[in-house]
């Protein structure tokens, strides 16, 4: 059974930044591409950034491009998104996720296991 445990969010201010941390189990992390997703209130969840098995490779929103950064240690079994800049509207649940495909992803649907978020609060 895969955990994914997801840590580092927080009340801030516009303009401040966070760094969200993802923790997973299991000796097979580097296999599988992960994401992280979110979801504010009233609304669906949306894709926020992708990283390949390898973290040569991401893909990010067009509203984060430029303010959040997806990394990965393999070592370490964790994924993370640094965020600058934030803004009122990066309020959410914040999400990490596991894919069960090969290759980049956006669909939450393409992914198969998921941590139970945690809350990003920016005030204005």
């Amino acid at each position: 059974q895969v955990q994914l445990v997801e840590s580092g969010g927080g009340l801030v201010q516009a303009g401040a930044s966070l760094r969200l941390s993802c923790a997973a189990s299991g000796r097979t992390f580097s296999n599988y591409v992960m994401g992280w997703f979110r979801q504010a209130p009233g609304k669906e969840r949306e894709f926020v950034a992708t990283i390949n098995r390898s973290g040569g490779s991401t893909y990010y929103t067009d509203s984060v491009k430029g303010r959040f950064t997806i990394s990965r240690d393999n070592a370490k079994n964790t994924v993370y998104l640094e965020m600058n800049s934030l803004k009122p509207e990066d309020t959410a649940v914040y999400y990490c996720a596991r894919s069960r495909l090969s290759a980049i992803r956006t669909n939450p649907g393409e992914y198969d296991y998921w941590g139970q978020g945690t809350q990003v609060t920016v005030s204005s």
